[in-house]
């Protein structure tokens, strides 16, 4: 009776081990498959973020036909910026160096900004339409392309706009405020040494110097007259050559095709299938960080909700 008692309790052990550790091996395969899905949903997420974002380019995946190049232009043209020199260039070169490149299309939406970023762009256009002379280059502007902007713009084979497109601004601009008494008035006192008698050039605290005035006008008369030397030989007889043209006055994408500004009216997507005639356009836009980009939508949505405003265009 002892010896049975004990067979069946060892069974009864033996089975409940055995259950026990057919329990076990399913929690293991059911938090490995846990683990498995949420890795498959974390990449697919990932990728659908990075692919909405524009990180996810065609480029990364490897062109095989003809298409065209699309590098924009948007915003101040700056160092540390995505309009700066660097940014640009590198994406035109991106693009140039392609073999199945039929043609590059420069999307400008541009107030303008620093006319030596400005330059480094113009020049490195005309370095790669030289290096590339099968390649053509096209500008198409979107709601601006002014000072700096069309500085970049003509070195372009051709311009194209829309007829509201804002267009000009061929000229130079230094701009500050003048505080002389505002700190007398406040009661403050300021103490400034310079080593030199022109180290306070245009210093908005003090009366404005009449020789430091004219100098300022000189340089600013001599980078007007190198962004006109650009325009010209940018446009060449295309161009209406007045002196209106180079006053700093802006017209709209229809009046600038009559002056000679731009050629023809066109989007993007009409260069790219009409123009160069392709049925694809692959950008090579220089992408901003990740870091970057949330800062920059955070910021943007925090002003929004301060001061209520939103989105438009304007010219400053």
């Amino acid at each position: 009776m002892t010896d049975s008692t004990n067979r069946n309790e060892d069974r009864e052990k033996e089975i409940l081990e055995k259950l026990v550790f057919s329990s076990l091996q399913e929690q293991r395969r059911t938090r490995y498959w846990s683990i498995f899905f949420k890795s498959l949903t974390f990449i697919y997420l990932y990728v659908l973020l990075f692919w909405g974002l524009g990180w996810l380019g065609e480029e990364s995946v490897g062109i095989s036909e003809r298409h065209a190049a699309l590098v924009d232009l948007r915003g101040e043209i700056k160092p540390d910026s995505m309009g700066s020199a660097d940014n640009i260039n590198a994406a035109l070169q991106k693009a140039f160096k392609d073999k199945n490149t039929a043609g590059v299309i420069l999307r400008i939406n541009s107030p303008g900004g620093s006319p030596v970023q400005a330059g480094y762009i113009n020049d490195e256009i005309r370095r790669l339409r030289a290096e590339y002379p099968q390649i053509p280059l096209y500008a198409v502007v979107e709601d601006i392309c002014a000072s700096g902007g069309y500085y970049a713009a003509v070195a372009a084979d051709k311009i194209f706009v829309d007829k509201a497109s804002i267009v000009g601004s061929i000229g130079v601009i230094l701009d500050s405020f003048g505080f002389t008494g505002t700190l007398e008035k406040l009661g403050i006192e300021r103490r400034l040494l310079t080593a030199g008698e022109n180290k306070s050039f245009l210093d908005p605290f003090s009366p404005t110097d009449p020789k430091q005035r004219e100098h300022a006008q000189k340089m600013l008369a001599e980078i007007h007259q190198q962004f006109i030397q650009v325009v010209q030989q940018g446009r060449g007889e295309r161009l209406k050559n007045t002196a209106e043209i180079f006053s700093g006055m802006l017209w709209t994408g229809q009046k600038s095709i009559d002056l000679g500004l731009v050629d023809a009216l066109g989007s993007a997507e009409y260069v790219a299938r009409e123009v160069i005639q392709v049925g694809r356009i692959v950008d090579y836009t220089t992408k901003e960080g990740l870091a970057e980009h949330f800062a920059k939508r955070f910021g943007k949505m925090a002003a929004n909700l301060l001061i209520g405003t939103s989105e438009s265009w304007q010219l400053r």
